[in-house]
């Protein structure tokens, strides 16, 4: 008996210290979780039962246990490293055989499809062709690489303050004085006079200036600028001109600009926007939205033009046209105070052809490509699975697992929801194997190790003094 006792605790202590030496071979693999080892005693059991005095028959081992305790989160350089801060698993699929895995190592292939180290697509949920995600559909990820194509400007949204304690420019005042006193009074007389002094290039003929940059259907900029002229006690005139032309003309010279008429309230608030009457843009009274039309062979509106480079240019359409439906600018919340004239907030909704220059992903898992256009769009988000019991996975190596009986089903959601685990982009787990501990289990295996091995050396010793008897 003392031979079979012996030779269990002998067993015992070898599984313990394969399962120790693997913990220690494993102490720098991202998203290893360390074992334990688990033994309980034997004892032979009789027809009657084991008697009042049962003596054991050695140790067995009952199980080997997986410890999911969080690893150290490692920060790398590295955008696609990922790190689960909390409960969870990523999903991973191979050619539809699915795994589940702490281990963050991803990439994309030469399809963009996000996968680890060793090929397995990373699983969420992706997007429609509209960039949409589609919220429990669980597929593949995939980056699309391809350039974004551009958009033509529709819409501007502009807030600015005009100085009400500000005179009219020197010149247009000086023009009108003028005109009104020859024409004997005549003020409708004096400011369309005054109005035609306006010169881009001279400061004098106009009180403020702002730009911003539009876009054409091509993905080509040009550049919109507003002039503010005070005609009046909070009245003036705002004239626009594109890439420093009539935007309905280009070859028009000298450049005409659209005009449009803003009276402000004694509160400094816009109240009214009037047009010059040419048909290139459509005033809403009620919302004190312009529109600036698209030009066509048929309507007045914004021609995208382009120039020849030489002194001076000669512009000509360049073959992009503008949003059919027009630019909408919406400076409604803009005002007139006694302060120094500001641009508040601008914004406009077009943009350039991009190419991809980075992803990103946030704490949720929604992934964002940016471009060198400056604007970013959903490429998908990652899910994370858990279980009702983590140490009832089926470990199949590669820091892999898959799902058994014994675990029961995956609970699949975003990070952070739920139970579930904080994503952190740019950060790797880190195995969670204390060597100092593993190290003091090495050596009391051992021990272990050798005294079992004295037990049967022990019992060989009593048996050769039996057989030695005469």
């Amino acid at each position: 008996m003392s031979f079979n006792i012996g030779l269990s605790g002998l067993r015992a202590a070898s599984k313990d210290l394969n399962v120790t030496g693997n913990n220690i071979a494993n102490a720098g693999t991202v998203g290893f979780k360390q074992s334990r080892a688990e033994f309980s005693d034997v004892y032979a059991a009789s027809v009657l039962g084991t008697g009042k005095n049962p003596q054991g028959s050695g140790v067995l081992m009952s199980n080997i246990s997986q410890q999911f305790n969080q690893g150290n989160i490692n920060y790398t350089q590295n955008a696609l490293d990922l790190a689960i801060n909390g409960n969870g698993f990523f999903q991973v699929s191979n050619n539809g055989a699915v795994s589940y895995t702490r281990a963050g190592y991803f990439g994309t292939d030469r399809e963009g499809f996000l996968v680890d180290n060793f090929g397995y697509k990373l699983q969420g949920f992706p997007v429609d062709d509209n960039g949409n995600l589609q919220n429990g559909v669980v597929g593949d990820l995939q980056v699309q690489t391809t350039n974004q194509a551009p958009k033509a400007t529709s819409q501007i949204d502009t807030a600015f303050n005009l100085n009400s304690t500000q005179k009219s420019p020197a010149t247009w005042q000086a023009t009108y004085d003028a005109v009104l006193a020859s024409s004997g009074g005549n003020s409708g007389a004096a400011l369309a006079a005054a109005s035609d002094t306006f010169n881009p290039t001279d400061p004098t003929t106009y009180s403020s200036s702002t730009s911003l940059n539009i876009y054409d259907s091509q993905g080509n900029a040009h550049v919109m600028t507003q002039y503010f002229v005070k005609t009046g006690a909070n009245t003036w005139d705002m004239k626009v001109l594109v890439d420093g032309r009539n935007p309905a003309d280009p070859a028009d010279e000298p450049p005409q600009p659209y005009v449009m008429g803003l009276t402000f309230d004694s509160s400094g608030a816009l109240e009214t926007v009037t047009d010059d009457g040419s048909g290139f843009f459509t005033v809403d009274p009620a919302t004190k939205k312009v529109t600036l039309n698209a030009g066509t062979a048929s309507s007045d509106g914004w021609i995208p033009a382009i120039s020849d480079g030489g002194t001076p240019a000669t512009w000509s359409a360049n073959g992009a046209l503008a949003n059919p439906d027009g630019i909408v600018l919406d400076f409604s919340k803009s005002s007139q105070f006694a302060s120094a004239f500001a641009v508040n907030s601008v914004a406009q909704d077009g943009y350039t052809t991009g190419e991809l220059a980075g992803l990103e992903i946030d704490d949720t898992g929604v992934i964002f490509a940016r471009y060198t256009n400056g604007q970013s769009k959903v490429q998908g988000q990652i899910i994370l699975a858990n279980f009702a019991n983590v140490q009832g996975l089926t470990p199949v190596g590669k820091s892999q697992w898959v799902q058994s009986f014994e675990s029961g089903e995956p609970v699949v959601g975003t990070p952070g929801s739920g139970t579930l685990g904080a994503l952190q982009a740019g950060a790797l787990e880190d195995s969670n194997v204390e060597l100092s501990d593993q190290l003091v289990n090495l050596i009391v295996a051992q021990r272990n190790y050798q005294a079992n091995a004295k037990t049967i050396e022990t019992e060989s010793a009593i048996t050769q003094t039996i057989i030695n008897l005469r």
